[in-house]
């Protein structure tokens, strides 16, 4: 059986931001990534490249006032064109994990593609800020995601000293996790991945 092509485009307009993002689940990573955040842009490209997802993110925000607006809204856009390009659900693996190692850091992470969004974010920074990104945002970003994105999503850092290699495994993690999750699996392809029938906000299996 073929699957349809998993795709989607998403536009958001508010007073702080103006985004654009594209996706294609079944890519093969490439990306187009401007935020306006030099640091957020790397972190996003990952994402594309280890997940296997084309991206295409185009974000202009109020970045005199605060950088908070950009990343939340960017991961508010992301996750909803995730979510869009999932459809019913049908069909994918649901669920995906990754350990990923980078120098002295190891960070877990681990996806249930249930639509029923959920965050637990273990992870703590060394430094407030990341070149030109503050350090606090990276949480506004998962938990925007993954909410919008229908996700439940557990970002563990392990161990670890250097806060680039720290927040950079969190996002390698979730992009391999994710990669596994949205798969289509050849040997359910028309089965929803639960004995309730249904993914949504009321499945409890």
């Amino acid at each position: 059986m073929t699957v349809p092509p998993r795709e989607a485009k998403i536009e958001r307009v508010t007073n702080e931001t103006e985004i654009s993002v594209e996706i294609k689940l079944d890519g093969t990573g490439s990306y187009n990534i401007s935020t306006g955040i030099g640091f957020f842009d790397h972190m996003l490209e990952q994402l594309s490249r280890h997940s296997l997802i084309d991206i295409s993110v185009k974000a202009a925000g109020d970045l005199k006032v605060t950088q908070h607006h950009t990343v939340e809204d960017t991961g508010i856009v992301l996750g909803e064109a995730l979510s869009v390009a999932l459809g019913s659900r049908i069909g994918i693996r649901r669920y995906g994990s990754a350990l990923v190692p980078m120098d002295e850091t190891l960070t877990q992470v681990a996806i249930d593609a249930s639509n029923r969004p959920y965050l637990v974010w273990m992870v703590e920074f060394q430094r407030p800020r990341l070149d030109d990104m503050d350090t606090e945002h990276f949480k506004e970003w998962f938990q925007a995601f993954s909410q919008k994105g229908g996700l439940t999503l557990h970002v563990q850092n392990i161990y670890g000293e250097n806060s680039h290699h720290i927040i950079e495994s969190c996002y390698k993690g979730l992009a391999r996790a994710l990669r596994e999750a949205v798969e289509p699996d050849s040997r359910a392809l028309n089965t929803v991945p639960s004995t309730k029938g249904t993914l949504g906000e009321n499945s409890l299996v």
